[in-house]
């Protein structure tokens, strides 16, 4: 259940503080270029911001049974905290755990941080997908560990592949937004 009320107040944020198109082209993760940047960090990031993202996200979970919830830092790491924090207040508490780019080379050499356990249920997210390329590599490396991707959502879909993708794999996916929300 998306919370229409936040998702209309998320969409003003990411407009105004998020989307950068002004004469500019911008180089994306992939290596593709773009003549629009959304950079989700500056609403993840924001108090609002990241606390609607949140709520959204939380509505969506609910019936579900979720054991965690993560993705690739650093994109997700604002995201699944927040969740995390308002699901505990909301009685739905969901565990959230970060993929990092490289295996720690010290201490206990994580991948993961933490408490993910094997044969959980969890949901990756993204603060904005292209390709989906980042979220494959959270969702490669929870299933190495044995746990069930149920769903992946991602706050900004740029509309360039990643539902396809994600579709062909049988992956769950939800965007909360596309960009055509942006008039792009």
């Amino acid at each position: 259940m998306i919370l229409e009320k936040e998702k209309v107040r998320l969409l003003e944020i990411l407009k105004d503080k998020a989307l950068k198109k002004e004469g500019a082209e911008f180089s994306l993760s992939t290596g593709r270029k773009s003549n629009y940047y959304i950079d989700g960090k500056l609403v993840t990031l924001d108090p609002e911001g990241v606390y609607l993202t949140a709520k959204i996200i939380i509505g969506l979970l609910k019936g579900e049974q979720v054991n965690g919830i993560g993705g690739l830092t650093i994109g997700a790491d604002p995201i699944v905290s927040a969740v995390a924090a308002i699901s505990y207040i909301e009685g739905f508490p969901i565990p959230a755990f970060i993929v990092r780019n490289e295996q720690k080379k010290h201490g206990m050499m994580k991948l993961i941080e933490g408490p993910l356990k094997k044969d959980s249920n969890v949901v990756i997210v993204d603060d904005v997908v292209t390709t989906g390329s980042s979220i494959e590599k959270a969702i490669s490396e929870v299933e190495k560990e044995g746990c069930k991707v149920i769903k992946v959502i991602a706050i900004v879909d740029r509309c360039e592949g990643a539902k396809e993708k994600f579709a062909e794999k049988g992956y769950d996916f939800i965007s909360i937004f596309t960009k055509e929300d942006f008039l792009l």
